[in-house]
């Protein structure tokens, strides 16, 4: 059984990567055809001087890494339907294991390509899209869904901590499925905006879960995981610097719910923070920017979220890049001994 799920899932992996990698030359194309340049701001002064020349590169490639999962679960699970037998083997759409991160992966690419689409078309304030506010309640909207899910559907009212077991938190477990699932949609919508940044972090994020999932017998949450890292190495193959088009929030949003919802599912997300390492930086550095603005009146940063600080002092933006990669790779691995510890010692 074990070896059996390692090559399935290394299968699926690595049919998720070559088919984003064949789709994306048709989706760069679409992109350039009905030209959906980003729009750079003109509000923040250090971003624009750092970023102004890559206005008009396409946006919402996003799309290839949520498209390529959802069509992978769809064709594995029609074929397994028709012909059951072998196509059981990679069909990992399960009730109780992929439906959630499956619809909450869709529904957020699609609430996040209609905010690019926006964007595009200089709709919402200064023609940037939605307003963050506005994000955050579309957020909250879906953690809410999910929340309501978990709470009485699956009937999940347990957290697991670290080194000390199981608590039982009853209602307060839909407030903290929210705050979970808003914190990785924001955090990750932050993140994205530098070439290949918001992919690699998001890599080794996906790559800590795949393990999780597999150890705790989730095969096909670890399927699902493998297949959303095979799709993002294809992306990651035009997206790192100089990058032929940008993830967009179509990409982000996704994303950032998707990472949210498995740690949920496999009840780690006290080992999310060594995971997602980069995505807890960015948040951070943008309200501690906020709030010292409105408190004391002064900034923290030259510019935010912190990758920007970083570009302003004069690092080159594939430096930040790869040093935010490597951050990742440390604490993601970190992340996974503690989860080893907490596991075999109790």
């Amino acid at each position: 059984m074990f070896s059996s799920q390692v090559i399935r899932i290394l299968i699926l992996s690595g049919t998720a990567f070559f088919v984003a990698l064949i789709l994306t030359p048709l989706l760069v194309r679409i992109l350039k055809k009905y030209q959906t340049g980003k729009q750079i701001r003109s509000d923040a002064p250090i971003f624009l001087s750092l970023h102004k020349h890559k206005e008009g590169t396409p946006t919402m490639g996003g799309v290839i890494i949520w498209g390529t999962t959802l069509i992978l679960a769809l064709v594995f699970f029609i074929l397994n339907l028709i012909f059951d037998g072998f196509w059981k083997y990679f069909d990992f759409v399960d009730r109780a294991q992929t439906y959630l991160p499956i619809a909450a992966m869709l529904i957020a690419g699609i609430v996040g390509l209609v905010d690019d689409i926006f964007g595009i078309l200089k709709i919402g304030p200064k023609g940037g899209g939605l307003k963050v506010r506005h994000k955050l309640l579309i957020f909250a909207a879906l953690a809410a869904l999910g929340a309501w899910w978990f709470y009485f559907k699956l009937g999940w009212t347990i957290l697991n901590i670290p080194f000390i077991g199981n608590i039982e938190i009853n209602g307060w477990y839909i407030p903290f499925f929210m705050f979970v699932i808003i914190a990785t949609a924001f955090s990750s919508n932050e993140t994205d905006g530098l070439d290949g940044l918001l992919g690699g972090v998001s890599l080794f994020a996906f790559g800590a879960l795949t393990v999780v999932a597999f150890v705790l017998g989730r095969y096909d949450l670890a399927a699902f995981s493998a297949v959303i890292i095979g799709s993002l190495l294809a992306f990651l193959w035009h997206n790192i610097y100089p990058a032929k088009f940008f993830m967009g929030d179509t990409g982000s949003m996704a994303l950032g719910i998707t990472i949210g919802t498995i740690a949920m599912l496999t009840n780690v997300v006290f080992f999310l923070p060594f995971f997602a390492i980069i995505l807890v930086i960015e948040s951070s550095s943008v309200i501690a920017q906020l709030t010292s603005k409105k408190l004391l009146k002064r900034k923290i940063f030259l510019s935010t979220p912190i990758h920007h600080h970083f570009e302003a002092l004069g690092w080159p933006e594939s430096q930040v890049t790869m040093r935010f990669w490597i951050i990742s790779a440390v604490f993601s691995g970190l992340g996974l001994v503690l989860f080893f510890l907490s596991k075999f010692l109790l």
